[in-house]
């Protein structure tokens, strides 16, 4: 290794802690976990013995020896956390969505510049194998000039759960769990649109957050459409892009979350590959031929931000673009509460 390993610790142990951060952090050894909070104090000192366990955020921020926090607590407490954790010297990756409101994402940017600090979001989805074959065929020209692009995360969860994400007034619901996946994409693929249109509903019986959206961005020679509802219990529509050469199509999520879940250790590259029965298909005038899913892989974004730390390279998630996704999204709920098309500020 280049360096000696980044210590990080890990504020939360739920299901986002668990499944896509502390497996990482045991399997790389870029990493070295020294510190989690969490009221779970039994819990974690049974799962992680030499590990220090503190009852609460503030106190790991003030007092633990970490380099690198990882912020996997609920959206309304992201701005206040990450703040806390860059004025104690530490380098930052926050969960997605980075924050719930604009001016508390510009107010830590100016922050972490001030520190020298890496401030990075947790956009794994980046490396997505089903996202990397998109980019591959859009880069490629093999689909020629992007006309349409259109991009689903959708569920079955008909019945509202008594959890914070489905209950939180500030950051709760599907707008800002899910949303961010696909604008984050979006972006990555075309830059900032011109334009965005949206509906935005809570159309779950008892619904106290957005549990269904589209979103229309324009561009200035092709749309793009991201959508995501909890009323679709099939085989979901991942991607379909359509371009002047041809049509690519895509059906079933990423298998690295499933594959965490199942306690699959992230130790060697081949860990993420997907199934060849899910492959997408790219449709052309002489044909439809099965394109192989590139390899992706979650543990990527984690080389990356540590290599920001000690070597300088370039944050693999930097910030600066979590705003713009927030920009986003509160654009949408302008548009979709006045039921008009919103410009994007150039």
């Amino acid at each position: 290794m280049r360096y000696s390993p980044v210590k990080t610790a890990v504020i939360g142990y739920g299901f986002s802690a668990k499944t896509f951060h502390l497996p990482f952090i045991e399997a790389m050894e870029q990493l070295a976990l020294t510190a989690i909070s969490s009221s779970q104090t039994a819990a974690v000192t049974a799962d992680y013995p030499d590990v220090t366990c503190f009852s609460d955020a503030d106190s790991l921020l003030t007092d633990s020896d970490a380099e690198l926090v990882i912020i996997t607590a609920p959206n309304d407490v992201h701005f206040r956390l990450a703040k806390l954790a860059l004025e104690n010297g530490k380098h930052v990756i926050v969960e997605k969505p980075f924050v719930t409101k604009v001016e508390d994402g510009e107010a830590l940017i100016a922050l972490a510049e001030e520190k020298g600090l890496v401030l990075s979001v947790f956009h794994n989805r980046r490396w997505d194998g089903d996202f990397l074959t998109v980019k591959k065929l859009v880069e490629s020209g093999r689909l020629g000039e992007v006309k349409y692009f259109e991009s689903h995360f959708d569920r079955f969860r008909p019945v509202v759960r008594q959890r914070w994400r489905e209950m939180a007034e500030d950051g709760g619901g599907i707008l800002f769990d899910l949303a961010p996946h696909l604008l984050d994409q979006a972006l990555a693929l075309f830059g900032k649109p011109q334009a965005l249109t949206a509906q935005c509903m809570a159309m779950r019986p008892g619904a106290k957050t957005i549990d269904y959206y589209n979103l229309i961005l324009q561009y200035p020679e092709h749309l793009v459409q991201l959508h995501s509802n909890l009323y679709s219990p099939e085989p979901n529509l991942r991607f379909k892009v359509l371009g002047s050469l041809g049509k690519y199509e895509k059906y079933g999520l990423d298998p690295q979350e499933d594959y965490l879940k199942a306690g699959v250790k992230p130790e060697q590259p081949a860990w993420a590959a997907e199934d060849a029965a899910h492959y997408g298909q790219l449709h052309q005038e002489d044909g439809s031929q099965i394109i192989p899913t590139e390899l992706g892989g979650y543990q990527h974004y984690f080389a990356g931000v540590t290599d920001a730390i000690r070597l300088g390279t370039p944050n693999p998630a930097p910030a600066e673009d979590a705003l713009l996704n927030i920009q986003l999204i509160q654009l949408a709920l302008e548009s979709s509460r006045l039921g008009q098309t919103m410009k994007v500020d150039a």
